[in-house]
């Protein structure tokens, strides 16, 4: 009777202890990934590709930067100032010095954006710090600062003549988007016709001489052909600044598998975009038609906008969310590799961001999803700007040994005939 109640006793308690596996998973203590994400960005590099904050200041009438203070928080439509960037952990970033594609004075007009921001920097000489070099964003970072570095928007702005980007270079631009939405004398871009079939021989000119220079060369925003030509030509590993994958949204401002696969062998970096209609499929196509029906019947501009707004509001699958960019980073991951994506907001560029990434502040979101999903803290820190590091860096080196080598490409007078 003894034995019988022992081993009664023993399965009655054996029944109540939950089995290895699937069952003991579910008592481990829940991972608390924001509070890995933020441990992560106290000591990691977090630097964005692309930030359109100059423009935005230029076309709000804020140029003076008399009526804005970036030291306090700010409302929509602006999404980057001091505060916010502290609490996003953005501690390098490329500011945008954009001219349209078709512009009257596009050398003069990028000239007063560089000199905005750096005005801007010297008006916070303890939050922002102008970076040359890889080295400086390493410096800069680590005193607490955000380092800044120069990236020209549209390939425009040199008035297609190649000492523009030796006196770019001088004024600390670091890359140059090739075109905007415009195609150039001399390079196609994505959303515009195809003249070129990709690069003239003057837009292979101009990619040397941004080799030689130090000057990344940046393929978003240029046709799929053009971004070949480049990584046909490149010595220096290239980037895109602000583009995702095309697998995943086939829109033409977006990279496509072969070409992320050359970027892998070229060693550059794909740094993912958060425009909505960049990263959410069908997204751009089914705003543009919306547009079109409300134009067909409301004439006063003002009022049509207004309309097309209220609807989107109405249709939140045309955003996306966190998950929509880190599904367009591990794209990247799987194709590409792990050294080869960064991060390229756009922010303060775009009308229509995905729900939860509001603004600069956010970016630890992405990093808290990327810790959820998996990812180790070692490859995080690469999407977050180590990547983005390591091709400068590179870029420094090609640069020093062709200057060594090579004179500057000099035209005794610029003028379109060099475009052919």
């Amino acid at each position: 009777m003894l034995l019988r109640q022992t081993l009664i006793a023993m399965f009655l308690i054996a029944g109540s202890t939950p089995a290895f596996g699937q069952d003991a998973a579910k008592l481990k203590p829940a991972v608390d990934y924001a509070a890995r994400a933020r441990e992560i960005h106290k000591t990691a590099i977090l630097f964005d590709g692309h930030n359109d904050l100059p423009w935005q200041l230029r076309e709000h009438g804020q140029i003076g930067l008399d009526k804005i203070d970036l030291s306090k928080e700010q409302k929509l439509p602006y999404q980057t100032d001091l505060p916010r960037m502290k609490r996003g952990g953005l501690n390098a970033q490329f500011w945008s010095v954009y001219i349209p594609g078709k512009h009257e004075n596009p050398l003069r007009t990028v000239l007063e954006q560089i000199d905005l921001v750096n005005r801007m920097t010297e008006a916070f000489p303890n939050d922002l710090e102008q970076a040359y070099t890889a080295a400086d964003v390493r410096r800069i970072a680590a005193s607490g600062k955000c380092a800044g570095m120069l990236g020209v928007e549209g390939g425009v702005a040199i008035e297609n003549d190649l000492a523009m980007l030796r006196i770019f270079h001088k004024l600390g631009v670091r890359y140059m988007t090739l075109t905007h939405n415009q195609t150039l004398d001399w390079a196609d871009a994505a959303t515009d016709t195809h003249k070129h079939g990709g690069l003239t021989k003057f837009g292979e000119r101009v990619v040397r001489e941004m080799n030689r220079l130090g000057i990344l060369v940046d393929i978003s925003h240029v046709s799929a052909e053009t971004m070949s030509d480049v990584l046909d030509i490149s010595q220096a590993p290239v980037i895109a600044s602000h583009s995702s994958a095309f697998a995943l949204c086939p829109h033409p401002r977006n990279v496509n598998d072969d070409i992320l696969r050359r970027v892998r062998t070229n060693g550059g970096v794909v740094m993912i975009n958060f425009f909505s209609s960049f990263i959410v499929p069908g997204a751009a196509a089914k705003v543009t038609a919306k547009q079109k029906e409300i134009a067909a019947t409301v004439k006063d501009k003002a009022e049509a906008e207004k309309q097309l707004e209220a609807w989107i509001a109405e249709n939140p699958d045309l955003y996306g969310t966190i998950n929509t960019v880190v599904d367009h980073i591990e794209h990247v991951i799987r194709v590409a590799g792990i050294d080869h994506v960064g991060l390229g907001s756009d922010f303060d560029g775009i009308s229509r961001w995905p729900k939860g990434l509001d603004s600069v502040a956010d970016f630890p979101k992405i990093t808290e999803e990327l810790l959820r999903r998996g990812h180790s803290e070692e490859a995080v820190r690469k999407i977050l700007g180590g990547n983005a590091l390591r091709v400068l860096e590179r870029s420094e080196a090609v640069a020093k040994r062709l200057q060594a080598e090579t004179k500057p490409d000099f035209d005794p007078v610029a003028t379109t005939k060099h475009v052919d």
